[in-house]
């Protein structure tokens, strides 16, 4: 399976430093890359505000992208926009290449987020769509997960920038003692922060996807 990934800066216009935000998004990027080395191809700024990566399955996209988020201090977010379908390379004389039925199905992905965001959904951060040439099975697969995405980013966009510090912490299994002491609280109130901020479904799924990965 190919999936390509398109990621755009949300409000680019409006932040102060670009130049220092562009790094915040790069560190997000390869901190997630460390702790979750799944891409075939890391997330890498392209033209203006957007970044492209490449992954070998949904399961690894999705974990990849919630683990990016969860990384992003606040005022500073990301949109995904993930495509299913075949990724060819194209013949250049510069850098290297790629067109096909994964980056096309990626871009209206991005789109149809944007779209999602200006009506009903304003806390959609990410959106999957099949390419050309997929079956019904794969079709199937995308809307399930397309709809597992809009949960999901209802509730990460509602954190706070320390609730989804402990979120990614429990994600990478680590412990709330830990976490505790890194934060400088108890773990009582660490505890309190997962729950409050409905940490456990994200970390439940992300689990699973870790799981998907490795089957």
């Amino acid at each position: 399976m190919d999936v390509a990934v398109i990621a755009d800066i949300v409000g680019s216009r409006a932040l102060p430093d670009r130049s220092a935000a562009q790094r915040v998004f790069e560190d997000a990027v390869e901190r997630a890359e460390r702790d979750l080395p799944v891409a075939l191809e890391p997330l890498r700024p392209t033209a203006g505000d957007e970044l492209q990566g490449r992954y070998a399955s949904l399961d690894a996209a999705l974990a990849a992208i919630l683990l990016i988020q969860l990384g992003l201090p606040d005022g500073h977010e990301l949109r995904f926009g993930i495509g299913i379908g075949e990724i060819r390379p194209v013949d250049s004389d510069g850098a290297p290449l790629q067109d096909g039925p994964g980056w096309w199905a990626a871009r209206a992905a991005i789109d149809a987020v944007h779209a999602r965001q200006q009506r009903a959904v304003p806390s959609s951060r990410s959106g999957i769509v099949a390419g050309q040439g997929e079956d019904d099975a794969m079709r199937t697969l995308v809307d399930l997960a397309d709809a597992y995405l809009l949960a999901r980013d209802e509730i990460v966009t509602r954190m706070s920038e320390r609730e989804r510090r402990l979120t990614r912490g429990r994600c990478l299994q680590r412990t709330q003692s830990a976490l505790a002491a890194a934060e400088g609280i108890s773990q009582s109130a660490v505890s309190q922060a997962l729950q409050s901020a409905g940490a456990g479904s994200v970390v439940a799924g992300y689990a699973r996807l870790v799981k998907g990965i490795a089957a």
